[in-house]
């Protein structure tokens, strides 16, 4: 029996042979943007702000004479080189990672089995095999094929797909375009049929390859986020201008001296410049998506982060995400009786003739779930006798289509012209092709709902015979006999139940949709936990109902059957038009379009094509429904460190920014913060941004909270003005000590190391609080991330060296001052966040209260 993979028929390269050629022509790929070096990443930081304010501030004051603080100022600047290169690195590898993950798959046989590798990985002579929906990952010869149709737009320009035929030994390659070619091209696309190709040339040796269209990445769009965080940066950096030519006047007229003006100006700049932003979102979203892979969750758009947060909507389909996808056949029916089968009983010769046409219909190597099911039963009972053909030719396959379906496969005698047609399908479209009257449609559809109701997936069989040479061009052409139903199971996956509870628990809705009669899809949506299970509507009444109408259903109902991919769309857009947010599985190509137009459009890794994969934010490399519910967790963990990480940059600058700004606009007192103090306090603030909040586990209750509102601002005035108030306890308690040690008597000098001694000690608890915005400071202790052992560590241990060594303390304008009154100033800094854990106690007692009396 012949087929587009025989066993035996390709063997394909061997594993040495390919990874020998792998090490010789290199990976299959096109040129792309080489990785960043050291001086690419110094550039990028000759360009920022911060660097510019600081080599202004060593400028200055070698003009006024000071070298030593000059040099050091500007040696400062190859250590922010060093964090910057760092941070760049990181973001990097996690990047290339995900290029790795997100490369396009391809089938090839080597030692004569298929395995599936990434598309970088295939060399020449390797065997691909080819499939609708699939990108052609290497230029190739085709061997083999059925009803093969290619798009090659991304090369010929030309939308119509191209015909492809079997290579007839004797054709050179040609270029790209025109029908019956046996070559497929690198890029082209798959959209019907299938086939067996070699491959002939890879990477730039390919004719992408050759005319010098490398597939780079299109530069996106700048998220929602990012638009935002651009304009607060922009109206800061105005404020900050104003603020610093007012310092400059004010320092000026009340001490007399321009050149420290312009010093005491740059210090606020440095203060109120927010200048960590862009490090925080470009950190945090390249390592949320690498997090994310390591969830099973590919990231393709970095959007798809930031909107997880706000779904309120999961439409979902049943096999493979909800469902194992491991097909077991359970039952038979021959048109009068039902047979359960397991393999320790037998199959009565009644049922034989189910089999035998269930896998004359099927491929030979099935790769469909249903077919290596109905084929393994069929290897375990007909295995040897009559009912298995390995001599007939199948001379033609009809494929399934949305206007029928089932699929067909053409035999053929050797040295007779009898056809023997072997059919498969959803049962409606077998009844349809075999013509029966409708009370048999009647009693035979009984006997499926019989089935489904155990939640078995059922297709029907029948058979037909011609005796002519030539064959219509559709199914409906042949004279069907209906033979039987086969019964199929599909397990749910063990932690499914759990997902969808905590969906809802997270104010999520889950809705199944499925190409399964309706009672199936009720029994499985029950066994699952869906609310409403009982209510359902088919792809039928879909189609008849008018948006307005599909608007106010779908409010309550959750539990969609006997859909077609293209009615997804519709589901997708009724749900958008009652303003939900809605994420969309799919993994076939006529599931593009809805994955596109939902807000977040999720592809299946395992079994989706690469039209799915493309058109989707996210692909769920194993197929698993909990997958999907722990990547909204990823998202939402993501969502809140980042907020955190945002929040504690405001209350930190605050201080800072009053700290520089108050001494000068209250007149003659001496400046607690010069550009030194300030450059320390960034050796802080950046790792504790982009590193540690980062880093942080999520909330208890991040999936106890309703969605986010996709329309609130991520940091909304409310949340500034809440940062700011951390940030004004620590200004206020800074500037207590600060005149109680003029007060007091104590020298410029002292009072400048005890203001600074408080304000970095306020720092660190201030990053400890901010950790979780539920727990108690105790609690966040116990509970480790190393990134604030190595943050707080170091800031402590730097500043001890600075109070204890005199090069320091003249650099800095210190001096050295009792234990005891280090242990005041220490204390004065803890206490900053006292008002902040006395707020978080209060309002999580009271809304765990809350959702006490809901339960």
């Amino acid at each position: 029996m012949n087929n587009f993979f025989v066993p035996g028929q390709y063997e394909g390269l061997t594993s040495a042979q390919a990874g020998e050629k792998l090490r010789s022509e290199g990976f299959n790929s096109l040129p792309s943007s080489k990785p960043k070096s050291f001086f690419s990443i110094a550039i990028k930081v000759v360009r920022e702000p911060m660097f510019i304010l600081l080599v202004a501030c060593g400028s200055i004051y070698m003009v006024m004479g000071d070298l030593r603080e000059g040099i050091i100022l500007l040696g400062f600047v190859f250590v922010i080189m060093g964090i910057e290169f760092f941070q760049e690195k990181k973001t990097e590898k996690a990047l290339d990672a995900l290029k790795d993950l997100a490369s396009p798959r391809a089938l090839v046989i080597r030692d004569g089995v298929e395995l599936r590798i990434a598309g970088i990985e295939v060399v020449t002579d390797d065997i691909i095999i080819v499939q609708e929906g699939d990108r052609i990952p290497a230029d190739a010869t085709v061997l083999n094929s059925i009803n093969l149709l290619v798009d090659e737009s991304l090369l010929t320009g030309e939308s119509i797909p191209v015909r492809k035929n079997a290579w007839n030994g004797v054709l050179e390659n040609i270029q790209p375009g025109g029908d019956d070619l046996p070559f497929v091209f690198s890029g082209s696309m798959i959209v019907q049929g299938n086939g067996i190709a070699r491959v002939t040339g890879t990477g730039i040796n390919t004719e992408i390859g050759k005319i010098g269209k490398a597939l780079q990445d299109v530069k996106p769009e700048p998220t929602r986020l990012k638009l935002e965080m651009g304009s607060l940066v922009r109206k800061l950096t105005i404020i900050a201008a104003i603020l610093c030519v007012l310092v400059v006047i004010g320092y000026t007229l009340t001490h007399g001296s321009l050149l420290n003006g312009f010093l005491a100006a740059i210090t606020m700049a440095m203060a109120i410049l927010p200048e960590e932003f862009p490090v925080i979102l470009t950190v945090f979203m390249a390592l949320g998506a690498w997090r994310m892979s390591k969830k099973k969750v590919l990231t393709r758009e970095p959007a798809a982060i930031e909107t997880l947060g706000s779904a309120t909507v999961l439409c979902t389909d049943k096999t493979g995400t909800l469902t194992q996808n491991k097909m077991t056949v359970t039952h038979l029916y021959n048109g009068k009786d039902f047979l359960a089968v397991n393999q320790k009983t037998d199959l009565v010769s009644e049922f034989h003739e189910i089999l035998e046409f269930g896998i004359l219909s099927s491929q030979v190597n099935a790769f469909d779930p249903m077919e290596k099911a109905i084929t393994h039963l069929g290897d375990f009972y007909l295995k040897g006798t009559d009912h298995v053909h390995e001599n007939w030719e199948m001379i033609k396959e009809y494929p399934l289509s949305r206007e029928l379906m089932a699929m067909s496969r053409v035999f053929s005698h050797k040295g007779t012209q009898e056809r023997i047609i072997a059919t498969k399908g959803a049962p409606e479209a077998i009844f349809d092709l075999c013509h029966l009257e409708k009370k048999e449609k009647q009693r035979l559809l009984g006997a499926v709902g019989l089935l489904a109701k155990d939640g078995l997936r059922v297709l029907g069989v029948a058979k037909a015979k011609i005796n002519t040479k030539g064959l219509p061009e559709i199914q409906h052409g042949f004279s069907f006999d209906f033979i039987g139903l086969i019964g199929l199971s599909d397990p749910i996956r063990e932690n499914v139940s759990q997902a969808v509870s905590e969906c809802y628990k997270a104010g999520i809705r889950v809705i199944m949709i499925t190409g399964d009669y309706p009672v199936t899809a009720r029994h499985i949506a029950l066994e699952i936990g869906i609310q409403n299970p009982e209510e359902c509507i088919t792809g039928q009444e879909l189609q008849q109902m008018t948006e307005l109408e599909l608007r106010e259903k779908i409010r309550n109902i959750n539990v969609f059957a006997r859909v077609i991919p293209e009615q997804k769309l519709k589901i997708v857009e009724a749900l958008k038009k009652n303003n939900e947010i809605v994420a969309m599985t799919g993994d076939g190509i006529n599931d593009a379009p809805a994955l596109k137009s939902a807000h977040i459009g999720i592809a299946m890794g395992e079994k989706g094509t690469d039209v799915a994969r493309e058109a989707a934010s996210l692909v769920l490399m194993d197929d698993n429904f909990a997958s999907i519910v722990g990547a909204i967790r990823m998202g939402r963990r993501i969502f809140d460190n980042l907020q955190k990480a945002f929040g504690y940059t405001f209350a930190i600058h605050v201080p800072i920014a009053g700290l520089s700004l108050i001494p000068i606009l209250l007149g003659n007192f001496p400046l607690i913060l010069w550009p030194v103090h300030i450059v320390f306090l960034e050796l802080i603030i950046d790792p504790a941004c982009s590193i540690i909040f980062e880093a942080e586990k999520a909330e208890k209750n991040i999936m106890h909270r309703p969605p986010k509102d996709i329309n609130t601002p991520f940091f909304g005035s409310r949340k500034i003005l809440f940062s700011c108030m951390q940030g004004l306890g620590i200004l206020i308690t800074t500037l207590v000590i600060y005149f109680a040690g003029l007060y007091m008597g104590y020298a410029e000098k002292e009072v400048r190391s005890m203001t600074f001694i408080t304000l970095i000690i306020a720092n660190l608890a201030v990053i400890l609080t901010n950790r979780s915005w539920t727990e108690n400071i105790f609690r966040i202790l116990a509970t480790r991330n190393n990134a604030v052992l190595w943050v707080s560590g170091g800031a402590i241990s730097f500043l001890a060296i600075i109070l204890n060594v005199n090069f320091f303390l003249v650099l800095f304008q210190f001096e050295k001052i009792p234990l005891f009154n280090i242990l005041i100033c220490g204390l004065a800094g803890l206490s900053t966040i006292t008002w902040f854990e006395i707020y978080k106690h209060f309002k999580y007692k009271s809304l765990r209260a809350l959702a006490i009396s809901s339960l």
